[in-house]
């Protein structure tokens, strides 16, 4: 296998392992469905946002569903 067929390898934001990214890895970037649902469920629980402003404010939202 040459330099240039070797897939890239990253690492999986929940546990750090080395995935390759390849279309056989169907989690990618996670190593597993583990990793996964478990960075699912910090976002849904909050506890990773994406840094800015929101996009709506409390005055924008009664507007927003009329």
């Amino acid at each position: 296998m040459s330099a240039s067929t070797n897939p890239l390898i990253v690492k999986c934001p929940t546990c750090k392992r080395s995935v390759p990214w390849l279309p056989e890895q169907q989690f990618k970037p996670f190593c597993s469905e583990r990793c996964k649902l478990i960075d699912l469920g910090e976002w849904a629980m909050e506890e990773k946002r994406i840094p800015g402003q929101p996009l709506l404010n409390s005055e924008d939202d009664e507007d927003f569903f009329q």
